[in-house]
């Protein structure tokens, strides 16, 4: 993985973020960022639900594919940019919990293809219950106009 200085990242990843309408609506908020590392945390939300009353799989989908995407920008030099193009989920168990844990981590970092992994857990009380879990495939974005950070 490249060196990129960690103060930079941060705030590329917190205002990128922010622009994020998906994620506002969500409630979502940034709780980590380290090298090829990005946590997501949501509140249990009775509108995020599906007619069972568990968090939607297309919540959860959402919520692991923009940590993986985050995780995958420690990684890229500060004028590149991402898309995915690729993600599988696995839904393990009803995600029925307090709040959300959503965790990306880069599996192996490239110059212009980038795979990570994301778990997601549901936190309670108890320990945390991983939900789902899922491969994203992102591609690394480099001067193409319309799409920047």
């Amino acid at each position: 993985m490249t060196d990129i200085d960690s103060d930079t990242v941060d705030e590329r990843i917190r205002a990128s973020f922010a622009r994020q309408g998906a994620m506002e609506t969500l409630g979502a908020e940034l709780t980590r960022i380290s090298q090829g590392v990005v946590e997501i945390e949501l509140a249990f939300d009775p509108k995020l639900t599906q007619q069972h009353g568990f968090l939607h799989a297309g919540v959860i989908s959402a919520a692991l594919d923009t940590a993986c995407s985050y995780a995958a920008y420690t990684v890229i030099e500060p004028d590149a940019s991402l898309l995915t193009i690729e993600f599988k989920v696995n839904l393990m168990s009803p995600g029925r919990g307090d709040r959300f844990l959503f965790r990306g981590e880069i599996t192996k970092p490239g110059s212009n293809i980038i795979v990570a992994d994301g778990r997601g857990y549901a936190l309670t009380d108890g320990p945390a219950k991983l939900i789902a879990s899922m491969t994203s495939t992102m591609m690394v974005i480099r001067g193409r106009e319309g799409i920047s950070g």
